[in-house]
């Protein structure tokens, strides 16, 4: 999806100068003609990744119209224009809340490396904003990604199950994000911010599950060389979620009953059962059902644990939601894998959602990932999909080798020849190579006529710095050309 930016200046013309440069690089552009409209776009558009914003404008100026953004709650990345570069006046923008500046009229260059730093400062915040409420247990449905049906009916039943302390059963495929639901139902609660302990059943040792959940006392048996307290304990005041409780040995089920009633645990050599509060969340991808007529799960706790049962959809049944997903993922490992990729083909996004996703969520997060690590162009394309696509990356053409013998030189001699009508020559009319500087003058001279002057992609073209390619076209005296391209 492309990143979109708001653009508020009064002036039409430089709206459109801008909107021209940035809808060359791939990126939506809105348009607000002063403040109000742009906070008004901010307030009621979703979806703005960045705004540029002229400081001078009549009625509210730029400066105040970011003070009442920001005292807004808005944090959308912002730059700010002027026709004045005065320290004052970047000090205040700064100041009331701007992420960058530059004044006018600015390079193409100037406008894209302001808009990418913003965006790229806008996606660190939102993923610092992320770990800081998972990691103190506050993630809520907002931080679920989706708007399916599916997803719609997951954050209606989570916000109410959360406003009470009634057991909640997770059900769903492996890979739906059981875990993250479990998460926004503890944020949602007045438990939000307690301890929120996961336990993946399944990965339990069965010599050490009892020991591991309720704890353990000092020589209780051997090896135990110090007192454990256990998974209910380190959840006490929170959340206990149980992934998998399918697994659960049979003998382990009864005491996991008897937590669940009472409301207390035996630690193992414990002289005396533990009091503890702690709100039971249980997941399976199991039917748990059918486990109990095999006989493989107690039917007492099945219904103990099955009093809210919250269906978890698969990727497949809300493939709505998979641009979003995509999108969040990306913005999240261009912050982890200091990557720029921008966003995904539409190519590419056709076929992710077109996809069967048998893995779910986990499976496309991890293709995601797999793909901006090797990406090398701003937007994913189908080739950095192999495994769903089939395609494999473009291989860089073979240079041939020179054939042995006397007619392999005349082949070559006469392909040498044929670089006379190419763009850049490297002969000279008398068959001799030409000065590595004339060659290199022409060839920079030919990549700016093809790259109408977008000095950004002339340097990455020919694989050298924007400073380096300036300097070199001083010297080349060329100056007037790019004056005159752009």
């Amino acid at each position: 999806m492309a990143k979109t930016i708001l653009i508020c200046d009064d002036d039409p013309t430089q709206r459109r100068l801008i909107q021209a440069v940035l809808e060359r690089e791939g990126f939506a552009v809105l348009h607000a003609e002063n403040g109000a409209q742009a906070i008004d776009r901010l307030s009621t558009t979703t979806g703005i990744d960045a705004l540029i914003l002229d400081l001078v404008m009549p009625g509210q100026s730029g400066i105040d119209t970011l003070k009442e953004i920001r005292a807004a709650g808005i944090r959308t990345p912002a730059i700010v224009l002027t026709a004045s570069g005065g320290i004052d006046t970047v000090v205040k923008a700064m100041q009331a809340g701007a992420q960058d500046f530059f004044i006018k009229p600015a390079s193409p260059e100037r406008i894209l490396v302001s808009v990418r730093n913003a965006l790229q400062m806008g996606d660190l915040s939102a993923e610092v904003a992320r770990l800081k409420k998972h990691a103190t247990n506050r993630t809520s449905f907002d931080d679920l990604i989706g708007s399916s049906p599916a997803m719609q009916m997951v954050k209606r039943l989570g916000e109410r199950a959360a406003k009470s302390s009634i057991p909640v059963l997770i059900l769903g495929e492996s890979g739906v994000g059981k875990e993250l639901i479990a998460r926004a139902i503890q944020g949602s609660s007045e438990r939000a911010g307690k301890p929120f302990v996961a336990v993946n059943c399944g990965a339990l040792p069965e010599n050490l599950v009892e020991s591991i959940l309720f704890g353990h006392e000092k020589g209780s048996f051997t090896g135990a060389s110090d007192k454990h307290l256990g998974k209910f304990q380190e959840a006490n005041g929170g959340t206990l979620f149980l992934d998998e409780v399918g697994e659960l040995p049979l003998d382990m089920q009864v005491k996991l009953l008897r937590a669940l009633q009472e409301g207390e645990i035996d630690p193992v050599g414990s002289k005396r059962p533990v009091k503890v509060d702690v709100r039971i969340i249980s997941a399976t991808n199991r039917n748990l059902a059918d486990q109990v007529k095999a006989g493989a799960f107690r039917e007492d706790l099945f219904y103990r644990l099955n009093v809210f049962p919250v269906e978890a959809p698969s990727l497949r049944e809300r493939r709505e939601d998979i641009p979003a997903l995509v999108e969040h993922f990306v913005r999240r490992f261009n912050v982890e894998e200091g990557k720029r990729v921008t966003g995904v083909s539409a190519e590419a996004m056709q076929l992710l959602t077109g996809y069967e996703w048998p893995g779910n969520v986990r499976q496309l997060e991890n293709t995601v990932y797999r793909a901006i690590v090797l990406a090398d162009s701003p937007y994913l394309q189908p080739f950095d999909f192999p495994a769903i696509s089939g395609q494999a990356l473009p291989m860089p053409a073979a240079i041939p080798q020179p054939a042995a013998g006397a007619r392999a030189v005349q082949e070559h001699i006469e392909a040498m020849g044929a670089m006379h009508d190419a763009p850049v020559r490297i002969l000279d009319e008398a068959g001799h190579l030409r000065k590595l500087e004339d060659i290199e003058r022409d060839l920079i001279e030919h990549a700016i006529s093809v790259y109408a002057g977008h000095m950004s992609e002339v340097a990455r073209r020919l694989g050298i710095g924007r400073s380096t390619l300036y300097r070199k076209v001083r010297d080349c005296g060329l100056e007037g050309l790019v004056k005159e391209v752009g």
